[in-house]
């Protein structure tokens, strides 16, 4: 719980930045340093309007004037713009946030959901799937996974790339992991392990990632979001590695091919 003085700061902060004009500006100098006319200009306001949302912002303690006459983003602007980037996606993707499980995902992940931001939306299943086996064909270095069952379809694929000396990594659901079983021919070079319960589905390589949560009724729709932006790919490779260092190791049985 805040006391009052924690109150005070937080509403004088969503105040100035409930203005589009100061978060605009805000959004802007995080980018690059500028000078008030390149703001104005930027922006398309008039320098009066600009000097007067800056020194708002300045009082706020979210940009600073540098010496050489530009301003910039303070460190409380920057962890500021994170946050707003987080909720901007939530809001933006909103109705799919709605309908989709949230809650399996760890806490510094949702806090983290603003990296996102340069993913693409894709909201039809067909649509979702073919991009994902491009995905797969067009990786090099590994293939990391986490989904409740097999794709069949990327077997072939990914056998190719695991001679080649891909690194392959699954996590399945425990159910799966109990009944399936391997032929001997390259399953063994890929690594297995598995959770009592997986509520999303995950894709992640060198080059892209791809990412689905399960719908709220326990279905999997494979809806979601797909990109090769940096901090989408990271974001992607950390949430896999957070399950991955949690699941346990899956010791398969063989049968012969």
């Amino acid at each position: 719980m805040l006391d009052n003085e924690g109150d005070e700061e937080i509403s004088k902060v969503l105040f100035e930045l409930a203005s589009n004009r100061r978060a605009s500006i805000l959004f802007e100098v995080e980018r690059k340093n500028l000078k008030m006319q390149q703001i104005a200009k930027s922006l398309d306001m008039n320098v009066t309007e600009t000097f007067r949302h800056l020194q708002r912002l300045n009082d706020a303690k979210l940009v600073e004037k540098q010496v050489d006459g530009t301003y910039a983003t303070t460190s409380l602007g920057n962890l500021a713009i994170g946050l707003l980037s987080s909720l901007n996606f939530i809001l933006k993707h909103g109705d799919y946030f709605l309908g989709h499980e949230v809650s399996c995902l760890p806490y510094e992940f949702v806090n983290r959901l603003g990296e996102l931001a340069d993913a693409e939306f894709c909201g039809d299943t067909v649509t979702t799937l073919n991009r994902v086996r491009e995905i797969v064909y067009e990786a090099d270095e590994y293939i990391w996974t986490m989904a409740e069952q097999v794709e069949s379809t990327h077997r072939q694929s990914v056998n190719e790339k695991v001679t080649k000396g891909l690194d392959f990594r699954f996590i399945m659901q425990e159910d799966l992991a109990r009944t399936v079983k391997i032929t001997p021919d390259v399953e063994h070079l890929k690594q297995r392990r598995y959770l009592a319960h997986v509520c999303l589905t995950l894709l992640v390589t060198e080059k892209e990632a791809s990412i689905s949560l399960r719908r709220r009724s326990g279905e999997t729709d494979y809806i979601g979001f797909i990109g090769n932006g940096e901090r989408f790919r990271k974001w992607t490779c950390d949430l896999f590695m957070y399950y991955w260092e949690r699941a346990e190791p899956w010791q398969p049985k063989t049968q012969k091919p």
